[in-house]
């Protein structure tokens, strides 16, 4: 992707009334912008007081400008900051008045697309850049602050160096086999490899965590009517979006609500009671209830406790009954959530693990009263398990989807160099499986990586940025 020689710019702050506006300008055209709206170049990095003014000399507007030469700005070139006041008109006639002497409008991410193809951010950076304007909750934030910061691009780095040392051991036994290197026989190599591994698989973590904190999960809510499942949605939206009634069948469509669990993203989906009913409108209500099943990450499978133990594993049954054609597709956590715990006369005599686990293998249990809020805590716990989220965890950094698919595949490699050395004795092989390693954490941070998903990437960076 070439850079391109215009110079560019745009309003960097949210459009409406406010106290202050911000035109950003970058290129080489910056002295010259400078010198035609206020009759000179501010001192590089120091707020200096102007006047703006029109090709007529009329002042438009008064405020501070901020210049910062190529070598000492975002973007790598030179870069200027008009500082006016926070209005629709003010800063529409700023911008024409900056784009008449040179600039063009900015592309959205434009700005951090330059600041990327002029080496002074990596790309895992520059995403990190979108991250941290999109956060929405502070775990979120602080983890897109490590990203920007360094921190993932220094470990995949780090990651990066081991393997291209361990590749230029390995070629070097392989072109110069007349210097008898074993290096099959030499325990460094596979000391190596594992450590490579390991380092792996704890940045995988980290960066997973930090995915689902940019992306957050979908829960769905799903159980027989009454069960209580609209009081579950309220309690966790933390207001009343669903209607609650003793009469059985009253949510008859899906109910979304977006929130933020302990600082992860959540999209709650409530839906219909799932029975056999003659009811069209409800028969329809059930048919999306099993949809939303497939489309989700994790499902709250909610039952009714206050009855006796035989009762109560029978709407287990009939539950799986009605969803194992769903719970087939399904590769997400079931939560079963033993609801009414508050009039249980057995609360936790059944254990429900026992009796989906044969359709399921990742399901949990927990028991909670969505009238008082009892066992919530629990709940919560046992959410953020089923999302990958560990609290233990430290220095979790923002990631996208392409980054956690390139970390698999560097693993993958990695694991293949491994079989190959230890079982075929195959050093071509391990050496070609470290290549391919190496290329894959170089698409994280922009070393490998094709003009086309450059392009989808700043494209969804805002105007200004």
């Amino acid at each position: 992707m070439a850079i391109s020689p215009d110079t560019i710019a745009a309003v960097a702050t949210p459009g409406g009334r406010g106290g202050v506006g911000i035109i950003r300008v970058s290129g080489s055209l910056v002295p010259d912008i400078a010198e035609g709206m206020t009759g000179r170049l501010p001192e590089p990095r120091r707020a200096t007081l102007a006047e703006f003014r029109g090709d007529d000399h009329a002042i438009i507007d008064q405020g501070l400008m901020l210049y910062f030469p190529g070598s000492a700005s975002f973007t790598g070139e030179p870069v200027l900051e008009i500082h006016g006041h926070g209005g629709l008109v003010v800063m529409d006639l700023l911008l024409r008045r900056v784009l008449a002497l040179g600039a063009r409008p900015a592309r959205a991410g434009e700005f951090t697309e330059r600041a990327f193809l002029n080496d002074k951010i990596d790309l895992a950076q520059a995403e990190a850049v979108a991250d941290l304007i999109d956060s929405v909750s502070e775990a979120s934030a602080r983890s897109a602050v490590r990203s920007l910061s360094g921190e993932f691009s220094a470990c995949i780095s780090d990651l990066t160096e081991q393997l291209i040392q361990l590749r230029v051991y390995v070629e070097a036994a392989i072109d110069f086999p007349e210097e008898e290197i074993d290096f099959l026989a030499d325990e460094r190599i596979v000391k190596r490899l594992d450590a490579i591994a390991i380092l792996l698989k704890d940045v995988r973590v980290r960066a997973t965590q930090g995915s689902v904190l940019r992306e957050g999960i979908t829960l769905a809510i799903v159980g027989p009517p009454n069960a209580g499942k609209s009081s579950l949605m309220n309690r966790l939206s933390g207001q009343p979006v669903a209607i609650v009634s003793a009469q059985a069948g009253t949510t008859r469509d899906v109910l979304r609500e977006q929130l933020v669990i302990r600082g992860m993203p959540v999209q709650l989906v409530d839906t219909a009671g799932i029975r056999s009913t003659a009811d069209d409108i409800e028969q329809e209500g059930v048919r999306r209830a099993l949809s939303e099943v497939t489309n989700a990450n994790v499902v709250l499978l909610v039952i009714d406790q206050s009855g006796s133990p035989e009762i109560v594993k029978g709407a287990i049954r009939g539950m799986l009954e009605e969803l194992k054609d769903v719970l087939d597709d399904f590769d997400g956590d079931v939560i079963l959530v033993f609801n009414k715990n508050d009039i249980a006369s057995s609360a936790g005599s059944v254990s429900g693990v026992d009796l989906i686990s044969p359709l399921i293998e990742r399901v949990s249990q927990v028991s909670v009263s969505a009238v008082t809020g009892n066992g919530f805590d629990a709940l919560y716990e046992q959410i953020e398990r089923s999302a990958g989220m560990n609290s233990t965890v430290e220095g979790v950094f923002m990631a996208r989807r392409r980054h956690l698919d390139a970390l698999a595949r560097a693993a993958e490699h990695v694991m293949e160099g491994q079989a190959q050395l230890t079982m075929n004795a195959a050093g071509e092989l391990l050496a070609e499986e470290l290549r391919s390693a190496q290329r894959s954490l170089g698409e994280i941070t922009g070393e490998f990586s094709s003009d086309d998903l450059l392009g989808r990437i700043f494209e969804s960076f805002c105007i200004g940025k």
